[in-house]
């Protein structure tokens, strides 16, 4: 079995988890703007209560975004460090993936049910990141409805395929404080639901699997958003 350490600096939650077969040792912190103070301390802890160093791992595992910008980059600064130390590969994971996966996981009776989750990350600017999915179970653990994207709110709750939900889904993240998805209605609405380093496990050891780990040099976060979407923020910021 695998030995993946993966870590996850993509919202205001910060983590790190380790899987040795089906032993797994994690951190979860929620740190908003301290991720870089943390990040590395606690990768040594987890190391060090599963009584490893980098030289026995097999690959490493990131939590690819979407999700905030600085996050993202720090997250992908500190993994192609480690990768690079010991020539590791390495697994991007969708952290909306790894938000759907880690709920279904703590409320089975949703995934038993076939409830979709709507995953929602606060983007700002008015905008959440966002997908719509379902429960598979292993190998593939998620099926996605919709893909992937960042979106207005209330485009959001516009949605054809949302839309024919009614009220026969979750809603996940915190991206769901925006007034505008208070149109939707959904079984259940959970906004304390943070992407998390233990729950990218599973889909990277499937990825891994599936031969899509990659050198170090070529990992990459996503960000979805266009240039459009940048020159914006360069804007506001000014």
């Amino acid at each position: 079995m695998p030995r993946i350490l993966a870590l996850d600096t993509s919202s205001d939650a910060c983590s790190v988890a380790l899987m040795d077969g089906e032993r797994t040792l994690s951190r979860f912190e929620l740190a908003a703007k301290s991720h870089t103070r943390r990040l590395l301390p606690m990768v040594d802890e987890v190391l060090a209560e599963a009584g490893w160093s980098l030289a026995n791992l097999d690959a490493l595992a990131f939590g690819r975004g979407p999700g905030s910008f600085t996050g993202l980059r720090i997250g992908l600064g500190v993994i192609q460090g480690l990768a690079f130390a010991r020539d590791l590969p390495v697994v991007g994971v969708s952290t909306l993936d790894a938000m759907a996966l880690g709920y279904y996981e703590a409320h089975p009776v949703f995934a038993q049910e076939g409830r979709p989750v709507l995953v929602a990350l606060d983007a700002r600017m008015q905008e959440v990141y966002w997908a719509l999915l379902s429960w598979t179970g292993e190998p593939d653990w998620l099926r996605r409805l919709e893909a992937e994207a960042v979106s207005p709110p209330s485009e959001v709750a516009a949605q054809p395929g949302v839309q024919r939900l009614g009220s026969a889904f979750v809603a996940i993240g915190p991206g769901w404080h925006y007034p505008e998805l208070a149109t939707l209605t959904p079984e259940h609405r959970d906004l304390e639901v943070y992407p998390d380093a233990l729950h990218m496990l599973p889909l990277a050891k499937r990825a891994l699997a599936n031969g899509e780990a990659v050198p170090a040099e070529q990992a990459q976060p996503v960000y979805l958003r266009d240039k459009i979407s940048w020159k914006k923020r360069q804007r506001i910021r000014s």
